[in-house]
């Protein structure tokens, strides 16, 4: 499934800050054909950490997801400037222990070393702290930040069985129906 800036926007839109990241990516009702440096708080995201953070993103989301990139763009350009620096910082962290241990950026590593590398440095199993050590840093502002994005988007949310994610029209509705599957079958 094919994941798309108006999907990052939704998933912003649950976080509150789509109003003003949306007038940055959207034209007329039509995809973005990028940012718009006339728009005031749309910040293009530097292309290292955002090779950095997709993927992370491609690593942790499930591989029928693709346009991974325009996704993970959109949402971290309308993050608010602190978060998305906080992001970009781990990003830049996670990189230089990327290239100390495999002497290559995360984005130029497979899916399963990237996955080893995570999983290396225990990100799996971290507790999420803002502050803490690399490994929570990353869990906190790199995974838990990008699967919030998925899941909370309708593409994300479809692709894993979540036909409206919470604070999207229509969720009460696909709960109900979801569980009367489950005691269907």
């Amino acid at each position: 499934m094919d994941l798309s800036r108006r999907d990052a926007l939704a998933a912003l839109a649950a976080t509150g800050v789509a109003g003003v990241a949306g007038t940055a990516f959207l034209d007329d009702g039509d995809e973005a054909t990028g940012t718009d440096p006339a728009a005031p708080d749309a910040t293009p995201v530097p292309d290292d950490g955002l090779a950095t953070l997709v993927a992370v993103a491609e690593t942790v989301y499930p591989s029928a997801a693709e346009g991974v990139d325009t996704f993970v763009e959109t949402y971290v350009a309308g993050l608010p400037d602190d978060r998305r620096d906080e992001v970009l910082a781990v990003a830049a962290d996670l990189d230089a222990t990327a290239r100390d241990w495999f002497d290559a950026p995360p984005a130029d590593l497979d899916r399963s070393t990237r996955d080893d590398l995570l999983r290396d440095l225990g990100v799996d199993v971290a507790d999420p702290d803002a502050d803490g050590y690399l490994s929570e840093r990353i869990r906190f502002h790199l995974v838990n930040e990008l699967l919030y994005a998925f899941y909370a988007s309708p593409t994300g949310g479809r692709l894993v069985g979540i036909e409206n994610p919470i604070a999207y029209p229509g969720g009460t509705e696909s709960y109900q129906r979801a569980s009367m599957e489950e005691e269907d079958g």
